[in-house]
């Protein structure tokens, strides 16, 4: 859960968002590196009235300056390659569901189940109980089991809707007519907090994702209470 003041990311929730931390720091720690050396060099510059006659005119500077921004930019492609090829895999997944965009929230389909779906509507400001988030509480959470791979089929009804969970690493657009998917494992039970990321219409802010990670035991349970209501 994002906190005011917060500079980073928040805390991941599954392996695929781990990377994604690990390369943002390595990243990051580039372009710091980058940014001292390019800083250093233009005050060197500025303050000294020396000059070099070999370094104004330098075949090996030139190679050097060549070479090098290219190693760099292979120290970021090849981590980036194969994280987004670990984004497209989905394996055997356990559990299949799909989650429809509308003006303005979200209907959940468990295709494994024979009539196990409902609507997620954002809860009003009025409505909330001390200790849930305002614009980000759900009358029906999008329950999941822990360690088990998930494949999310995501479309919309109406116009363009996109599907976030930043703590599990996952953002897919959801097209009309269109079928997108990925998958995600929640490693560690919570309650994971995300939005519609997509601007689509007057009320794009009020269609908040609430997904919740449970042991399989009560997934099984809460499955069970949902098929009786139906």
């Amino acid at each position: 859960m994002a906190h005011p003041s917060q500079l980073g990311f928040q805390d991941a929730a599954s392996p695929v968002m781990e990377e994604l931390l690990h390369f943002h720091d390595h990243a990051l720690m580039i372009v710091f590196l980058i940014s001292t050396l390019v800083l250093y060099i233009i005050v060197a510059m500025v303050s000294t009235k020396l000059t070099n006659k070999y370094i104004l005119d330098s075949q090996e500077i030139e190679i050097i300056w060549t070479i090098l921004p290219a190693i760099i930019l292979i120290l970021i492609a090849l981590p980036s390659l194969r994280i987004l090829y670990l984004m497209d895999e989905i394996n055997d997944p356990h559990l299949t569901i799909k989650a429809v965009g509308h003006q303005w929230y979200w209907s959940y389909e468990y295709t494994d189940y024979e009539d196990l779906g409902f609507d997620s509507y954002m809860i009003p400001t009025q409505d909330l109980v001390p200790g849930q988030f305002r614009l980000l509480e759900a009358d029906h959470r999008m329950v999941i089991p822990v360690e088990s791979p998930i494949r999310i089929l995501i479309s919309a009804d109406d116009v363009l809707h996109s599907w976030a969970v930043p703590s599990l690493g996952v953002k897919m657009d959801a097209v009309p007519g269109r079928l997108n998917q990925t998958a995600f494992i929640a490693s560690r039970p919570g309650v994971f907090y995300g939005q519609c990321s997509e601007i689509c219409g007057a009320n794009h802010s009020f269609m908040p994702i609430v997904v919740e990670a449970v042991p399989l035991e009560h997934f099984e349970n809460w499955s069970s209470l949902m098929l009786e209501d139906a």
